[in-house]
């Protein structure tokens, strides 16, 4: 079996970045030799309203879906990005409601599997 190296980062909400709380959203996963760029993401309404009790649901989901977009055929302004710049605009830090998280490594022999094992640790409660 051929493994190939990827990173991930966590896609994360922190509704008010000034108190530095946040909830896992999503995670992100780049496997270059595979030419594999993914975003998985699922908001959970009660865990964010626990952090800001008036936080914008609708408006993070849709800052969450662009991470989901911006990895598709359809990525609009980042459409003529290479997938790992894509992955490199995405995992920039920034001091936004909506952020990813440092990036880390492993090796895998199915992407999707492994995002899946990543969402299902890092994000399902």
């Amino acid at each position: 079996m051929i493994r190939d190296v990827y990173e991930y980062a966590v896609i994360r909400v922190m509704p008010k970045v000034e108190r530095g709380e946040l909830i896992n959203a999503g995670v992100l996963l780049y496997c270059q030799p595979r030419g594999y760029l993914c975003a998985r993401v699922a908001l959970d309404p009660a865990r964010l309203r626990a952090l800001d009790p008036h936080a914008d649901v609708e408006g993070v989901r849709r800052a969450l879906s662009a991470y989901e977009l911006a990895c598709g055929d359809e990525a609009g302004a980042l459409a003529t990005e290479s997938l790992g710049g894509r992955f490199r605009w995405l995992t920039a830090p920034r001091s936004t409601i909506v952020q990813a998280g440092p990036v880390h490594a492993g090796l895998t022999a199915d992407p999707d599997t492994e995002l899946a094992r990543l969402f299902d640790q890092l994000v399902r409660v």
